[in-house]
């Protein structure tokens, strides 16, 4: 689900993202953050949640990883359901943290500057919780960590796709618009033409949508139903998957993935083949090879009798969307 390849430092076998020992040299791990790569864990160099949730990052000041050091709120330790989401939904953080870094994009905490990236993971067993952003701080109902209540929800919601680290990105999306399109700049203007006024009232576009639902050939307009609420929330789900994209080809370059085609005779226009480490670095041509591989591994996943691992449909309109995403993340 993840970025690059890593193996251990002290004897080169295959190691993951989130590996705390090798288990073939049995050499403790941990995830250093400034050079973003697996390294031998330093004495005392633990993050102060790894006994707790198995985080291998390694302690920055403060005694926390990077990441964690973006956690504001969390489950107490003694709620064990609490804590058991909370690890799940971490690792979800961690993930979306390293590719935040990977793209180049700022990550400014909370304990940095005032309205600095935060998260709090709260356990709705305790209260009401409502996902969302709101002034750098996102706020994640850890019962989305529980696969159980997350199908319920995606049943429900008539979602094709429904994740903890996608929640993730669309909330960071919603921290990243104003920081890549300010108010008063020339992409503030380009967004408003692509994805709508965003001053459109929130509340009225919220009733609307929960009451009459998607208009009638969002697919032609929009990446997904959720996206035709209000602008906000197109520029969301776009930069989200926007992230999507990039996460996963840049997954198959490291693994050495590609696609040939099908051994079939075809008369597609567009390409049937993939070769992701090939691929030119512009996001239109990005999607000539994202495509492709896309086709394969849904075939892959209906052989398993698993719904399509890429339930999407990109239309020309979505396409902008994501290659004007594509120029301002470049550009920052």
């Amino acid at each position: 689900m993840a970025m690059r390849a890593f193996t251990c430092p002290d004897c080169r076998h295959l190691v993951t993202f989130d590996s705390t020992v090798c288990l073939h040299s049995q050499t403790a791990l941990g995830f250093d953050w400034e050079a973003r790569d697996v390294v031998a864990l330093p004495d005392g160099g633990a993050c102060g949640n790894r006994e707790l949730i198995a985080c291998n990052g390694v302690a920055g000041p403060g005694g926390l990883c990077a990441s964690c050091a973006l956690t504001r709120t969390r489950p107490a330790d003694g709620d064990a359901e609490g804590i058991a989401l909370f690890a799940d939904a971490e690792g979800a953080k961690r993930r979306l943290l390293f590719e935040l870094l990977e793209l180049g994009l700022p990550v400014d905490g909370f304990r940095e500057k005032e309205g600095g990236l935060a998260f709090d993971l709260l356990s709705s067993a305790a209260g009401p919780v409502t996902t969302g952003h709101a002034d750098g701080v996102i706020t994640l109902d850890l019962a989305e960590a529980d696969p159980a209540h997350r199908e319920r929800m995606r049943t429900q919601l008539d979602e094709p796709y429904r994740t903890v680290l996608g929640h993730m990105r669309h909330e960071v999306a919603h921290y990243y618009q104003p920081i890549l399109a300010p108010e008063g700049s020339a992409a503030l203007e380009r967004c408003r033409a692509l994805l709508g006024d965003d001053r459109e009232a929130y509340s009225t576009a919220m009733d609307r949508h929960y009451e009459q639902g998607a208009p009638a050939g969002w697919e032609s307009h929009f990446v997904s139903a959720y996206a035709t609420m209000h602008p906000w929330e197109d520029w969301a789900e776009t930069f989200a998957h926007y992230l999507h994209i990039r996460d996963v080809l840049q997954t198959a370059v490291a693994y050495g993935v590609s696609v040939t085609g099908p051994q079939v005779l075809a008369a597609d226009a567009a390409p049937l083949y993939a070769f992701p480490a090939a691929a030119p670095d512009d996001l239109r041509a990005m999607l000539d090879t994202w495509l492709p591989l896309t086709y394969a591994l849904n075939a892959i996943n209906r052989s398993l009798g698993a719904q399509d691992l890429y339930p999407f449909v990109l239309a020309p309109d979505v396409i902008d969307k994501l290659a004007f995403i594509d120029e301002l993340v470049r550009a920052a």
